[in-house]
């Protein structure tokens, strides 16, 4: 049954209703003001609970979950129990995945890999990633990170959008529909995903960048390597631009006749996305020609930075977004699920990020723009300290494990230069998790404390009940933060 605006009860409406019904009644004018500056999202008069350290987010998903033993966990120690059996002390009957729960053993091995001291700070990283390791002093890296999920689907689901079942809104929705947009020509959540050199790669579903029970305006747009960077952005063949404009603006009345009747805050996000979409018919050609880069820019970044859709290519890509007001980048670099062939497959991965994240930092902070910039780095959980598979001279895999794992941030109002939280010698368990633990929803609401957004704070209604990026837990890790 249709309603006129007269029949709803006011105490029924969402905040989103109520707004979206006065803007209605204002007229067309008012409407089309309000379209680009994202006003509507913001929770209150103001979208900022506190001061913000960060303006925006450049999250570097490593999806299939990087190795930590391999990377910055150095464990050597573990040299001499290579063969030996995990202590039933250390696992404490913690589960395991199905895919090692079947195997007789599960023998300690030891990364074949190196690794150093670096910068300042003398952070351990391995020999790995040397680009990387030069950047240490501006790195926060925590050692402490852990997860309740132990499969691929439900961890992605969890670190992106809280909850380890799809329906969510992604971390990235959460803050355009807090914050909104910076610049109305371009989304508030751009995406860009770049297929690694070696190992396997979970399926990447659109819905980890989706906006669940958010207005559509806050889903992530993906921009493709191959073909239109969006797809559909551009008109048909025969279809001019003043006929595009003129059949939008008909059916943007349209659709504020059908808002000014039944009062869905679906409507009012539908007529921003067409006009977005119009205007990105401008703003995504200029942004996707990098011809003006100098090539100091591109030897920086690697030679890779020069084929769109690869790793280097997207960081490049990701700075000239919020470079031009985007306010939360994701990269999803796929294929570091290693449960065989590890020593030969993780180096090729290595080498596809290395060089472009030291280069990132640097591009950055040369702009004077990493101060205000959260770079965020790393997969859904870690690798297990015992052998997936038969245990060879120079061979082995890892299975997953939720237990601990690592991840750095950088700028954005966090320390640099520092190592947070330890594990034990087998990294397999987080020493002292109840103080230097930390938490997916831990990770999730300091970020969201550094753009200066309460976690507990930040919520929509849904199905009868607010929900929250964080759930019900979480806890600004204050240590790390500047």
């Amino acid at each position: 049954m249709n309603h006129t605006p007269q029949q709803l009860d006011p105490l029924l409406l969402t905040r989103r209703q109520l707004l979206g019904r006065s803007v209605a009644g204002l007229g067309a004018a008012a409407l089309s003001s309000l379209i680009g500056t994202d006003a509507l999202a913001a929770p209150g008069a103001s979208p900022l609970h506190h001061v913000a350290k960060a303006k925006r987010v450049i999250y570097l998903f490593q999806e299939g979950a990087p190795s930590q033993l391999e990377l910055f966990d150095y464990k050597p120690q573990l040299e001499k129990l290579r063969g030996q059996e995990l202590p039933d002390s250390v696992r404490m009957g913690q589960r395991i995945t199905g895919m090692t729960s079947i195997q007789k053993s599960l023998p300690l091995v030891p990364s074949v890999f190196s690794f150093k001291q670096h910068g300042k700070s003398g952070a351990w990283v391995s020999s790995l990633l040397p680009h990387t390791a030069k950047m240490v002093d501006e790195l926060c890296i925590i050692r402490s990170m852990y997860t309740e999920a132990i499969n691929h689907d439900p961890a992605m689901t969890f670190i992106q959008t809280g909850a380890q079942t799809p329906g969510r809104p992604s971390i990235g929705s959460w803050l355009s529909y807090g914050l909104g947009s910076m610049n109305a020509d371009l989304p508030a959540f751009v995406v860009l995903v770049s297929i690694g050199s070696a190992g396997s790669g979970q399926p990447l579903t659109p819905r980890l960048w989706g906006s669940g029970f958010l207005p559509s305006e806050h889903q992530g747009v993906r921009l493709r390597s191959t073909g239109d960077a969006v797809l559909y952005l551009g008109n048909p063949p025969g279809v001019t631009a003043n006929a595009q404009r003129e059949s939008l603006a008909t059916i943007g009345e349209l659709n504020r006749i059908e808002h000014e009747t039944i009062g869905d805050p679906e409507i009012l996000a539908r007529i921003k996305n067409h006009e977005l979409a119009y205007r990105m018919q401008t703003s995504v050609p200029d942004l996707l020609d990098t011809s003006g880069e100098p090539d100091k820019v591109y030897e920086m970044y690697g030679p890779a930075a020069k084929t769109r859709g690869t790793f280097a290519s997207n960081c490049l890509m990701a700075r000239r977004l919020v470079e031009r007001g985007v306010r939360f980048v994701q990269l999803y670099h796929t294929k570091w699920d290693h449960h065989a062939n590890l020593p030969g497959d993780l180096p090729k991965q290595c080498a596809d990020i290395d060089q472009p994240c030291a280069a990132l930092l640097t591009d950055l902070k040369q702009r004077g723009m990493l101060d205000d910039t959260l770079v965020i780095w790393g997969g859904e959980f870690g690798r297990t300290v015992y052998c997936q598979g038969d245990l060879t001279t120079g061979n082995y895999g890892r299975d997953h494990h939720p237990r601990c794992f690592t991840m750095w941030m950088a700028g954005g109002g966090v320390k640099p230069g520092i190592t947070y939280g330890e594990t034990d010698d087998f990294s397999y368990n987080i020493l002292d998790q109840k103080n230097h633990g930390v938490h997916v929803h831990d990770l999730q609401a300091t970020i969201l404390h550094l753009l200066g957004l309460d976690h507990t704070k930040l919520t929509y209604r849904s199905q009868g009940r607010d929900f929250r990026l964080t759930d019900v837990s979480g806890q600004v890790k204050k240590e790390l933060l500047v």
